[in-house]
């Protein structure tokens, strides 16, 4: 049976690949695919593909004039495309124990020349829940630090070409404000080698081969302890946000971004209206109640990559990266609703409001305090104005433009190309960035357009194809000038282990192994895509 279903597929796809080509398609050329679906889906027990193709013979008469294009056979054929999809990925292994992943869990850059053992502890770390990016060459991993953010940094010592002293100094020197733990990882047991690594600044060194327990535990205990400094040193006590000790350390993140991408940032100061009355009426306590209930709602209305800052008293600071002044505006003013609407239960009840003044940072070249003057500014014209207002400073209030993110799918399976593209299209974005999505049958079409110059692009690259293969593909992306442009996502099989190491020295930036499953890959793009903004 399993060789008449591989057929089937084959000639779904078969049938996909003819029609990209064509300029539109017989209504009766339609009608007798889903009739050819339908009767031979039950024969092979593919009972979903079956019935919902006989559901869509329902729908449509055999008979009609209507002329069809691809975007119409794959918008209203899409149940039938995926179902083939997931039957191949329910019938296939795929990684066992392996679990989901929404976008918090804490994020691990691995750096080794070795990309076998890269290979294993990816996997491994994996499936206890944990984000790797694999990194195999050194020099990449630098820049990589800047994008991925990570919650720790595994290094290995001895590197071709490099070492990971060199690594471990960059980090120790140019990030000092920042503290992200390191662990350096060696075959050299030595105690000069040990001695190095804790001289240079790493927060544990741990011998090859390790037992994969300890290993997790240790490395688990120093991210424990990076959110514990976080938490002494630089969160205000009672509010649980930050304190105004990490502002300087948040801007120079806005200065770092804006140098490899130019995006627009802007600072918005927030004041609550009137704080010195509830203190005085009601109490310390209550208006204690007053500021943490404030902060709580600053940070479940903003955005993951946004930051809230207790400035003083009831004086907070919010950074938004990648947002122009007016989307900023938008968004403060409607927390500044959802604020007025919140009741505190006193010996009277009572609501509070807030005012907010809002300016871009135009040059992050500049000290954080000429945009801070310029938000005060705003705030004191809201506050003149009556309160319970949101200001945006005049002479930035200029709208930025939409930031164009182009994501390109290489693959020359139909069947995957279409399922990939409706995934890519329903991914979650923000107000200023707009998705560009373009799909390839094979690696030579995708060099050879210019669809993708000048734009971050996110290329989703299938490892085998025709006429070029992802690894050619990979390659000339990665000997192009602006090849820090481009994050590559390569698909390989589970046995290519050989394409999988190759992928990493090319300078892959992630990798996923097929079979998988499609909330997995959801998740996936969407960790690449927060690096990319």
């Amino acid at each position: 049976m399993e060789k008449y279903t591989k057929h089937f597929f084959n000639n779904v796809r078969k049938k996909l690949e003819e029609w990209e080509t064509a300029a539109s398609i017989p209504h009766e050329e339609v009608y007798r695919f889903i009739h050819s679906m339908a009767g031979s889906a039950s024969v092979l027990g593919l009972h979903k593909i079956g019935d919902r193709a006989r559901e869509l013979m329902d729908h449509y008469q055999e008979k009609d004039e209507r002329v069809w294009t691809i975007a119409d056979v794959k918008g209203e054929l899409f149940d039938l495309i995926q179902y083939c999809y997931h039957y191949e990925e329910e019938t296939s292994e795929v990684f066992p124990g392996k679990q989901s992943r929404v976008g918090e869990e804490p994020v691990v850059l691995l750096i080794d020349d070795d990309t076998s053992f890269l290979m294993y502890m990816k996997e491994k770390l994996e499936e206890i829940g944990w984000y790797v990016v694999p990194i195999a060459n050194p020099d990449k991993a630098i820049m990589s630090y800047y994008d991925v953010k990570p919650d720790c940094a595994i290094i290995d010592i001895y590197m071709d070409g490099t070492n990971g002293f060199e690594v471990l100094d960059f980090f120790k020197k140019k990030l000092k404000q920042q503290f992200i733990p390191t662990v350096m990882v060696s075959v050299e047991n030595s105690k000069e080698v040990r001695m190095k690594s804790y001289q240079m600044g790493a927060d544990d060194f741990i011998a090859k081969p390790f037992d994969m327990d300890e290993f997790i535990v240790r490395v688990k205990r120093q991210m424990e302890r990076k959110k514990q400094m976080e938490e002494l040193v630089l969160i205000d006590e009672l509010t649980l946000v930050y304190n105004r000790k990490y502002l300087s350390q948040a801007y120079a993140q806005v200065q770092s971004d804006w140098a490899r991408t130019g995006d627009s940032c802007c600072v918005a100061v927030l004041d609550i209206d009137h704080f010195k009355e509830v203190n005085d009426r009601y109490g310390h306590l209550v208006g204690d109640r007053v500021l943490k209930e404030f902060a709580s709602v600053l940070k479940s209305e903003t955005r993951i990559q946004d930051t809230v800052f207790r400035f003083g008293g009831e004086e907070f600071v919010i950074l938004f990266p990648n947002m122009s002044i007016k989307e900023a505006y938008t968004f403060v003013d409607d927390i500044r609703k959802r604020f007025s609407r919140v009741v505190f239960q006193a010996e009277q009840d009572f609501s509070c409001t807030f005012s907010a003044g809002i300016t871009r940072i135009a040059d992050p070249t500049k000290p954080f305090d000429t945009w801070l003057k310029l938000a005060d500014h705003a705030l004191y014209e809201a506050k003149s104005s009556g309160r319970n207002l949101v200001k945006m400073d005049g002479e930035h209030g200029e709208h930025a433009p939409l930031k164009v993110m182009k994501i390109a799918i290489v693959d020359d399976d139909p069947i995957i190309r279409t399922v990939m593209k409706d995934i890519v299209s329903k991914l979650p974005s923000e107000q200023h960035i707009q998705y560009d999505i373009r799909t390839f049958k094979d690696g030579a079409a995708f060099i050879g357009s210019d669809w993708h110059a000048g734009n971050p692009c996110l290329v989703i690259l299938d490892g085998v194809m025709p006429k070029m293969d992802g690894l050619e593909v990979l390659e000339q992306i990665r000997s192009r000038k602006d090849s820090d442009r481009y994050k590559v996502l390569m698909l390989t099989s589970r046995k290519s282990e050989r394409d999988i190491s190759r992928s990493l020295q090319l300078g892959a930036d992630d990798y996923m192994t097929k079979p998988f499953k499609l909330l997995e890959l959801e998740a996936r793009l969407g960790q690449m895509l927060k690096r990319m903004r």
